[in-house]
């Protein structure tokens, strides 16, 4: 049955919205309503055939004869393309059907299909649509109301000619007064309410919702509005982007090719000026040559051939020619030489143009990034307070990488911006830090990718260092400087941290003493003032008993095998040792802070060699990496060195300060599965990582008590995960980080509390050793990886 387009678009769409029934995707031909208010057609206008379009028929269509096959006829049931909507939609026999939209299951009529109640408002809506438009061009009739277009009550399916007049609630479906007053009527239990007063609040709901809906509109335009317009700017920046990637090309090749052009030159240039020497030298060769060669023929003639008189008149004249060709010294070595190479290096410079450049961006949302810190809440003024902010993508996970677009804004209660800035720690977190100069109420806004981060604008008050009253713990906490006198301080359990990644643990890393070896002495087994320590795949544990002046040698289990060193200023001896290492021969390497030299002894102690004399200022950490190089952390002098085994020097970098590339009072170093050099930078409270030519890949860490801050971070080590376990001196705990930097939990030592722990390794059976400084001994604790 054909049927006549909507005229206008505004009809067309409510055509499509809800005149088209979903089975058979045609306009509705006597709609039905399902109790779930879903609407079908009990037959439709025109068939999509089932072996086509099978997913929508699952019933198989009839194949039983048709006595009278007309195939013209849409609506014979046994064209085998003439599915009947809801009648072939549910199984032959079935008491119950499930709607094909949101698969609820009703129980059928009784009379199955046709007994189910007609949608009378679809239809009067078809009906009004289809009436012809005004020929004069005067606007189609409104559609009429709800009421109007029902035009009869709502039958009951279950009871022919029953007008249904009740609501019953638990099972929240209209009925007729028979189903509440028959013998075997379904709600003899429920609580029924007429249907009238169920419509006007069923109204009011859906109007409710409907506002509530409606009120969403103005903020999912501002969002397609924000969304398309960042979509347009990364269309803008990834442009931009190009363009930079092939102007950056462009000039690289054409000083490649500048370069080309002047080594062509001078290789020319060169070849030219010894050409001209050699063919110079080769002129005076066969001038002589030629000499020899006349004369020797001349003379050899005279004497073969020529008579007496001959012989006596050329002698004296030929005797002297070749006196002199015997004496005349001639350019027999060569003046020049034959090399003439090109060398490049171009290993350095194809690494260099295979890491040249990098696209910056992060997955980083605004509404999922988290800030934290006391600096949210209070400051103290003239003093910098700093906080921390947490990036995380859309899902809410980590962001690893930094680089994120991060704005930090600190107005004051004057209305005048303090003094504020952010610092990347290139592995997805940021440390915000402000210096308030008054006291009252200041605002502090935080955006990322111009939109605030969850929570902000923060409000922060700060109060006058009088006013700020301190809490137990800083009552309790004394720490001073490595050189002088310490307070013992006790280890906390310290709540998660927020900054944990996939790989954190639920809870604390619940580790324990195995065993603890030493007190202050100068006998074997003794120390004062240990420093660094480390292990070897022997099963060995090596300490820099540094006020003793010698190394000390245990098993893995802690029992005494070695000690060697005599106190001393000359080569083999010991001034004032502090790190120690030990290479893949197992020779050891102790850093030598007051000699200002590394000494490498044999296993058994012998000394082999020194390095690094006249170039350290006071080594203090030492580490081996993979290709043997002897990294040593300059303590004095705020750098790293890099020597081979034989004591060539390979790169230096660092210097003091607060920068990437500087520290101040670097102590230890460890080396990754990467060949990353790892460094506890003291004073600036952090830990920073570097590549094995010292570029500068991440830091992570603050000042502070909190999980992932630092007081003074001191030995540094690296499990075969990649996970870094730093020796935290000023809070007297071990903290265990991710291979990014993030936090994940800490070493339980409250069985046996440190005190100033410095240097820390791993052993060769999964233990951390540390050497726990103010208490003169060290420690294995059970680390769990």
């Amino acid at each position: 049955m054909a049927h006549r387009e909507p005229a206008s678009p505004v009809v067309r769409q409510i055509d499509q919205q809800f005149l088209v029934c979903s089975i058979c995707l045609d306009r509705y031909c006597n709609p039905k309503v399902l109790p779930c208010l879903h609407t079908f057609c009990e037959r439709p206008h025109s068939y999509p055939c089932p072996v086509h379009v099978p997913e929508l028929f699952p019933v198989i269509p009839c194949v039983i004869p048709d006595p009278d096959p007309d195939p013209s006829d849409p609506c014979d049931p046994h064209d085998p393309c003439d599915p009947r909507c809801l009648q072939n939609y549910i199984p032959a026999q079935s008491l119950s059907l499930s709607c094909p939209v949101c698969r609820q299951t009703s129980i059928l009529p009784e009379r199955g299909v046709p007994a189910l109640p007609n949608n009378f408002f679809i239809t009067n809506l078809m009906e009004v649509l289809q009436r012809d438009p005004d020929p004069r061009g005067a606007p189609p009739a409104p559609l009429p109301p709800l009421g109007a277009t029902t035009g009869q009550p709502l039958c009951c399916p279950n009871h022919e000619g029953k007008v249904m007049e009740f609501y019953c609630e638990p099972c929240e479906t209209a009925m007729c007064r028979e189903c509440t007053e028959g013998e075997r009527r379904e709600h003899r239990d429920h609580r029924t309410v007429p249907l009238r007063d169920v419509l006007e609040q069923h109204k009011a709901a859906l109007q409710h919702q409907l506002d509530a809906v409606r009120a969403r509109l103005p903020q999912l335009a501002a969002a397609v509005e924000l969304v398309a317009e960042i979509s347009r700017q990364l269309g803008q920046r990834r442009a931009e982007a190009e363009a930079e990637i092939g102007s950056s090309f462009e000039e690289l090749e054409a000083a490649l090719r500048q370069r080309r052009e002047v080594l062509l030159r001078d290789l020319e240039a060169t070849c030219a000026a010894k050409q001209q020497v050699l063919e110079a030298q080769l002129e005076v060769l066969r001038q002589g040559q030629e000499s020899i060669l006349s004369s020797c023929a001349f003379t050899e003639q005279a004497l073969h051939h020529g008579s007496a008189t001959e012989v006596l008149l050329v002698q004296k004249q030929m005797g002297e020619r070749l006196r002199e060709l015997a004496t005349r010294p001639f350019p027999e070595h060569p003046h020049e030489n034959a090399q003439l190479e090109f060398h490049a290096e171009p290993e350095g410079l194809r690494r260099s143009i295979q890491n040249l450049g990098a696209l910056l961006t992060t997955s980083a949302t605004a509404h999922t990034t988290v800030a934290t810190g006391e600096g949210l809440r209070q400051a103290v003024v003239g003093q910098p307070c700093s906080l921390s902010v947490t990036t995380k993508d859309k899902d809410g996970a980590l962001v690893r990488s930094g680089g994120a677009r991060l704005r930090f804004a600190v107005t004051g209660p004057d209305g005048i911006a303090a003094e504020a800035e952010v610092q990347d720690n290139r592995n997805g977190t940021y440390e915000l830090v402000y210096t308030p100069r008054a006291e009252g109420d200041f605002v502090l806004s935080i955006l990322l990718y111009g939109q605030p981060v969850r929570g902000s604008p923060f409000r922060a008050r700060a109060l006058r260092p009088s006013d700020v009253p301190p809490s137990p713990e800083e009552a309790k906490r004394r720490v001073k400087s490595p050189g002088g006198g310490h307070v013992r301080q006790k280890a906390l359990r310290r709540p998660a941290s927020m900054y944990g990644s996939a790989k954190r643990k639920e809870n604390p890393i619940e580790d324990e003493l195995i065993f603890r070896v030493g007190s202050r002495g100068r006998e074997k087994g003794e120390f004062t003032n240990l420093q660094g320590i480390s292990t070897s795949s022997a099963g060995r544990i090596v300490v820099a008993d540094s006020n003793n002046q010698c190394v000390q040698v245990f098993s893995n289990e802690g029992q005494f095998r070695l000690r060697f060193g005599v106190r001393g200023r000359s080569p083999g001896q010991l001034q004032r040792p502090t790190g120690v290492s030990v290479d893949t021969n197992g020779d050891i390497i102790v850093a030598d802070y007051d000699n200002r030299w590394v000494s490498v002894f044999s296993p058994e102690g012998k000394f082999k060699t020194k390095l690094g004399a006249g170039r350290l200022m006071g080594p203090k950490g030492v580490a081996v990496d993979r290709n043997g190089h002897i990294i040593v952390v300059d303590n004095k002098a705020c750098c790293v060195f890099i020597f081979q085994p034989n004591g060539k020097l390979v790169a230096r970098f660092g210097s003091r300060g607060t920068a990437e590339r500087q520290f101040a009072g670097p102590h230890f170093v460890a080396v990754n599965n990467k060949n990353e050099i790892v460094v506890t930078d003291f004073h600036n409270h952090s830990v920073k990582v570097y590549n094995a030519e010292g570029e500068f890949l991440f830091k992570f860490g603050s000042h502070g008590e909190g999980n992932g801050q630092f007081n003074a971070p001191t030995g540094v080590a690296v499990d075969s995960n990649g996970n870094i376990i730093v020796a935290d001196w000023g809070n007297s705990r071990i903290q265990v980080f991710d291979s990014a930097g993030s936090f994940l939990s800490y070493i339980n030592t409250a069985a046996d509390p440190l005190y100033g722990p410095q240097g820390l390794a791993l052993t060769s059976d999964g233990h951390v050793v540390v050497a726990d400084s103010g208490n003169h001994c060290f420690k294995a604790y059970r680390y769990l990886q």
